[in-house]
């Protein structure tokens, strides 16, 4: 039997980053293809699946997760077959250094990288004190003896590195250490809803996948949004915890009733339908005032406007190698989001847009 720490594992494993996201496209539409009426992808390369309803003047609703994970991208290789690199999402640089990682070149090869870091006995030497890089500044070194080795085998600027990074669980079993949970959490969410609702019949259009190039500025929800013209929009995404900061968002206490980001406000009526699903439905949740965005700040202010939300989790140490977060609170955010889209009917989608 597949445990859910074993689907966990599977998904955050993939390697996939912001414009490179095929490895987790294939497992959505190998994953979906069974489960939907039809599978369509968008032109920069989100992918959908479709479930219509028998009912008639169904609302559309799009449920959106995202497939990319940060990483970087080859902007230099060095004389010494070192490289320079530009960044795929938001990295702290105190969490960049002396990691493990893996090179992904334009025809399908992979080579082990690390960054480097400057040992304590050159700081010593100099009489410095270390200091805090700049991403750009960070040395990626493969082994290659110089940069044309590095050509070589394949290896050119505009090429990606991802995180390598083994997924495991904690010593009590309730927590899992692994990279991208943000946004995997969000990709395992949908294949777990489309999996629920296969056999049900829903009195809405359900249309449920995941955009790509959300962590270099909400790209591909852009696009979805456009394409499908939804009436109300459900991102599926993983936010930062501040538990052990003294803020909001604690692993264990729930999904996330996300009511503020700066690039989106939750709407009253949005809110009182999540709050009442989630009290009939007995979720356990917690509010979040976020300092970060999702897709729904960008689907938003698409077409007429489309009242959105984000169904998340939040995780400690996101944007870096190890993060760690509750499988209770997965289970939390699916049951929810099950509840809410078995329950958006015509009725229901025009009580939330009624202003």
């Amino acid at each position: 039997m597949t445990t859910l720490f074993d689907k966990i594992k599977e998904v955050t494993e993939l390697s996939a980053t912001s414009g490179f996201e095929a490895p987790v496209r294939d497992y959505l539409r190998n994953n979906i293809t069974p489960l939907v009426d039809e599978v369509q992808t968008d032109g920069l390369g989100g992918i959908f699946g479709i479930k219509h309803s028998r009912a008639e003047n169904t609302p559309k609703v799009l449920v959106a997760a995202h497939m990319d994970e940060v990483g970087f991208m080859i902007k230099e290789i060095k004389a010494d077959g070192t490289f320079r690199v530009v960044e795929l999402g938001g990295w702290n640089p105190l969490v960049v250094s002396s990691q493990r990682f893996t090179l992904h070149t334009r025809d399908g090869r992979i080579y082990p990288v690390i960054s480097g870091s400057v040992p304590p006995h050159f700081l010593r030497a100099s009489g410095g004190a270390p200091s805090l890089p700049s991403v750009s500044d960070i040395v990626f070194d493969a082994g290659f003896s110089n940069q044309e080795e590095a050509n070589a085998y394949g290896v050119f600027p505009g090429d990606v590195i991802i995180p390598e990074s083994e997924t495991i669980l904690t010593a009590n079993q309730k927590n899992v250490i692994s990279k991208a949970w943000d946004n995997r959490y969000g990709v395992l969410m949908i294949r777990e809803l489309l999996e629920n609702v296969k056999d049900q019949e829903l009195n809405n259009t359900l249309i449920a996948g995941a955009n790509v190039q959300e962590e270099v500025g909400l790209r591909g929800a852009h696009v979805s949004t456009t394409k499908f013209d939804p009436e109300v929009f459900f991102a599926v995404d993983c936010s930062p915890a501040g538990d052990i900061y003294g803020n909001q968002g604690k692993v264990g206490d729930g999904t996330l009733i996300r009511f503020f980001d700066p690039g989106h406000i939750m709407l009253p009526n949005m809110k009182d339908f999540l709050l009442t699903t989630a009290e009939e439905a007995g979720i356990k949740y917690q509010y979040y005032c976020a300092a970060g965005g999702t897709d729904a700040g960008a689907a938003h202010l698409q077409n007429a406007g489309v009242p959105s939300t984000t169904i998340g989790v939040c995780a400690r140490y996101i944007h870096s190698h190890q993060t760690l977060y509750a499988m209770d609170d997965f289970l939390e955010a699916q049951a929810f989001l099950q509840a809410i889209v078995k329950k958006l009917d015509r009725s229901t989608v025009d009580l939330i847009k009624n202003y």
